[in-house]
């Protein structure tokens, strides 16, 4: 059975073969060590299916003379570079390790006093790190986990352009509408819907305050009322944004609506997919009953994390997400306390948006985060100690197949109505 926790290295002994791999775009170059010291010099591998087969009848063509039973595969977490030689690899009988990149770096200049960088070294130094123990065992998601990753990552660049766009736009309206942005908030919508069709201040005017009235409150859904269609309309009758170039500007603006729109359509499409593979996972239901808790935080959390269930402790999960606490200390001084940021930034973004909510006046860990800050504690490490106790929360319900209430009083599997 694979192995689903990430978890520190402690297989490797006299029976068995490391093979490292330094990670390349195009070449990789691949490493054999034996326990009697027996080694392959790097050599390259190709990305495609012929040299991983040709890398793999070499790995156990080596372990058939040295007669090993076990063999391990490591490589520095390099990102998606790694991913096909990984999924090659996870159906074999080996393991898959991981190391992380900084202590390669480490590592080397111990051994070699230089910062020194090559290809056919550094497989050298990953073998070296993980007879040491120093590596993580490779978490690979299946089926909706798997899916609820890529969603959950290419919403997360899909938002950040959408934002990037909407800069864009706000900068525009500045130049030929400046007293727009004060009015109406452009990020809505409501704001984006008015651009597309009327985005100067003479397109307003010649609306009119009843037609410009009767246009926002049908795009607001009546958010918005006639004391706004006034406030704009008199606005923009004396306008100080400029005409000149007014047209080419026009032309851009009319472009970044059209690929704004596109991108709500699309995270759109890309949240229904979430809640589809979410609702294929049994125990979110219960990570979902957490007041505060979204279904894009969950599907996020899930996606990052594989499998809550594979773990066996939450100190596992709070070093994947990096916030794992460390302090340096010497003699006398006393070092402050810090996350070690050493694991999944999607994750502590996700816990961090989440301890938002969570600490609000009705939120779940309001007492909670108002107890740390009368305590000294900064805000910002308030809502990180917010969001390590919302981790726990969730690795709790998830855990024990629970519903999540208030009073703690956790409720029974089969009294559920779901």
């Amino acid at each position: 059975m694979k192995l689903k926790k990430t978890k520190k290295v402690t297989y490797v002994n006299e029976k068995t073969l490391i093979v490292t791999v330094d990670i390349g775009k195009n070449v990789h170059y691949a490493y054999f060590r034996a326990p009697n010291k027996k080694e392959i010099k790097p050599f390259p591998i190709y990305n495609r299916k012929e040299s991983f087969d040709k890398l793999w009848s070499k790995i156990s063509q080596f372990q058939r003379e040295q007669e090993l039973k076990e063999v391990v595969i490591g490589y520095e977490s390099t990102g998606c570079y790694a991913e096909p030689l990984c999924h090659y690899f996870w159906k074999k009988p080996v393991k898959l390790v991981q190391v992380n990149p900084m202590h390669t770096k480490r590592v080397k200049e111990l051994t070699g006093n230089s910062p020194n960088k090559t290809d056919r070294e550094d497989p050298r130094v990953i073998a070296d790190l993980i007879s040491l123990g120093h590596a993580l065992t490779v978490v690979i998601p299946e089926g909706a986990a798997a899916e609820l990753r890529r969603l959950s990552r290419t919403r997360e660049r899909e938002v950040k352009d959408r934002t990037a766009k909407m800069n864009q736009l706000q900068n525009l309206m500045y130049v030929i509408f400046p007293e727009f942005l004060n009015i109406i908030d452009i990020s809505t919508k409501s704001a984006i819907s008015l651009i597309k069709n009327h985005p100067t201040p003479e397109s307003i005017v010649l609306m009119g305050v009843e037609n410009l009235y009767a246009l926002l409150k049908k795009v607001s859904r009546g958010r918005l009322g006639k004391e706004r269609a006034e406030e704009l309309f008199f606005a923009a009758k004396d306008s100080i944004g400029i005409n000149q170039g007014k047209k080419s500007i026009l032309m851009d603006i009319e472009r970044l609506v059209l690929q704004i729109e596109s991108h709500d359509i699309f995270i759109e499409r890309l949240e229904e997919r979430m809640v589809a593979y979410l609702e294929q996972i049994s125990y979110s239901k219960f990570i979902l009953s957490i007041k505060g808790i979204s279904t894009i935080t969950v599907a996020g959390l899930i996606g990052e994390v594989g499998d809550f269930k594979a773990f066996d402790t939450i100190s596992e999960i709070i070093k994947m997400a990096g916030l794992n606490l460390f302090e340096v200390s010497s003699g006398k001084h006393k070092g402050e306390r810090h996350i070690s940021k050493r694991g999944r930034s999607l994750m502590r973004k996700l816990l961090y948006f989440a301890a938002l909510n969570a600490v609000k006046s009705d939120g779940i860990l309001h007492d909670y985060y108002h107890s740390r800050l009368k305590s000294g504690m900064l805000k910002t490490k308030a809502l990180i100690a917010v969001s390590r106790k919302l981790l726990k929360i969730i690795f709790a319900v998830a855990r024990n197949n629970t519903v999540f209430i208030e009073n703690h009083l956790k409720k029974p599997i089969n009294n559920y109505v779901a």
